[in-house]
């Protein structure tokens, strides 16, 4: 897939656990770690902006894109 999500990489740097982002952003683990392992087909602007919010980041931060 062309794009990439550096969530893993953003959340390394906040220093925050798959659990706790999870529980502060209103989504399962099991749904946070597709995101984490590039597995996720789609996701919600609101939960993109959930977690630029808690990550305190910018959705570039998180999705990159790659040509294949």
């Amino acid at each position: 897939m062309a794009i990439v999500i550096n969530l893993d990489v953003m959340m390394a740097k906040r220093k925050i656990s798959s659990g706790e982002l999870a529980e502060r952003i209103g989504i399962t683990q099991a749904n946070l770690s597709i995101l984490k392992t590039n597995k996720a087909k789609a996701i919600r602007f609101s939960t993109l902006e959930n977690i630029c919010r808690e990550l305190q980041c910018q959705p570039g931060d998180i999705l990159e894109y790659q040509e294949d």
